[in-house]
């Protein structure tokens, strides 16, 4: 009894010891995990105080010099992007492409000869630039539904008269027929804009549908003048007539190898520029909504280059037509009795002239058999006119001969 006794205390010493110990792991366990717990909420505190901050920071930060800055030039003007202070001027041509795999062999071999003759020719640094665009089909969709529009009042307009024409039963059956067969034209042209439009429509909503563009930019640098001080319109003139004359040259040896070309204006460097800093912005929000939004701040109003030197030239043109035409009258006034001499003495000759120009504009009238003959028997008239007038100076020498002895 006493071993049996012995045993059980040991086993309750143990069990006791072992409780202890499982008592002591789960107050160790638990306040792990409650310090867990304290950490991670204090760095969701520290994250979103972080956050806080940099948003404060970012709006605050966030003004017209910093977009300025980003953006990376100036202003436009005069079909140039100017950058660096006025120490750098852009000038963009557009290219339009050609489907180079639908040619010929030969038609390949002398667009490449081209593209080489281009490069060989090239003496100033150019930067080639490739934008792909999503088509926007709200312009077309706008005609379409004007027309359509215009087409149905037509359509209502016609109906209107064939119902009230056949109505009346004055019209004869054929006539009504062809009224009717024009009514119906009209309907199905109506149908068919509707069924246009609404394809039209489908293929709008279709964000898919690419056009690539392709350009190519020249710079035009300041130090190019040298050490001598120019005023900034000289320096603005200087950099336009250089670009414009290197933009002519390129689109003149990019037509060798059929590529046509042409200068952006000041607008179309705009939009340029717009889609280039807002890639998906400029899909539902184009250039067109945003000028009338009156987001143009950064945009430069100025007349464009061609539209004043036009306005140069009708002014030079105007002058000089004026002063062309008070000459003209003056010597007009000033030499009536000599016209009219002049005339007089070559009555005959002005008489059978007109009179040539006469048959000649009326032979389809009259016949060109006998057209001709009428002109030849003038002709002939006019031989014998001058060999009577030669008899007549023949014999008033031979009295004046006569009298004379």
């Amino acid at each position: 009894m006493n071993n049996e006794d012995t045993i059980s205390q040991i086993l309750l010493i143990v069990l006791g010891v072992m409780v202890c110990i499982f008592v002591i792991l789960v107050t160790i366990f638990v306040v792990l995990k409650t310090r867990e717990k304290i950490k991670e909420k204090d760095n969701i505190k520290s994250k979103s105080n972080k956050k806080n901050t940099t948003t404060k920071t970012s709006t605050a930060s966030y003004n017209k010099q910093s977009v300025i800055n980003f953006m990376e030039f100036e202003k436009i003007e005069d079909n140039m992007i100017i950058q660096k202070k006025g120490k750098k001027y852009l000038m963009v041509v557009e290219c339009q492409g050609v489907n180079y795999d639908l040619m010929s062999k030969m038609e390949k071999i002398s667009v490449e000869e081209g593209f080489q003759q281009f490069l060989n020719t090239l003496r100033h640094p150019i930067q080639i630039y490739i934008q792909t665009r999503t088509i926007s089909l709200e312009s077309s969709l706008a005609t379409y539904k004007e027309k359509i529009n215009q087409i149905e009042e037509k359509y209502n307009q016609m109906q209107y008269q064939f119902s009230q024409s056949k109505a009346a039963g004055i019209y004869p059956k054929e006539e009504l027929e062809k009224f009717a067969f024009e009514v119906t034209k009209q309907r199905n042209l109506l149908e068919y804009g509707k069924d246009l439009l609404i394809n039209t429509e489908k293929m709008s909503l279709n964000k898919n549908v690419l056009n690539r563009k392709y350009y190519i930019i020249i710079p035009y640098f300041v130090e190019e003048l040298g050490n001598e001080k120019y005023d900034n319109e000289e320096i603005k003139g200087m950099a336009f007539s250089e670009l414009y004359t290197k933009s002519q040259s390129i689109i003149r040896t990019l037509s060798s190898c059929s590529v046509s070309g042409k200068i952006l204006s000041s607008k179309e460097l705009v939009e340029l520029l717009y889609v280039a800093y807002n890639r998906d912005e400029s899909e539902t929000f184009g250039i067109d909504r945003a000028m009338k939004a009156g987001y143009e701040d950064l945009y430069s109003t100025a007349p464009d280059i061609f539209e004043k030197k036009i306005k140069v030239l009708d002014e030079v043109i105007e002058e000089q037509a004026v002063e062309l035409a008070n000459k003209t009258i003056e010597k007009v006034k000033s030499s009536p009795e000599q016209i009219a001499a002049e005339k007089e003495k070559n009555l005959e000759i002005l008489v059978e002239k007109m009179a040539a120009i006469i048959l000649d504009e009326n032979k389809e009238y009259l016949g060109e058999d006998i057209a001709e003959k009428a002109k030849e028997e003038i002709q002939k008239t006019k031989e014998k006119g001058e060999v009577a007038n030669e008899e007549i100076k023949k014999t008033t020498r031979g009295r004046k001969k006569t009298t004379t002895k």
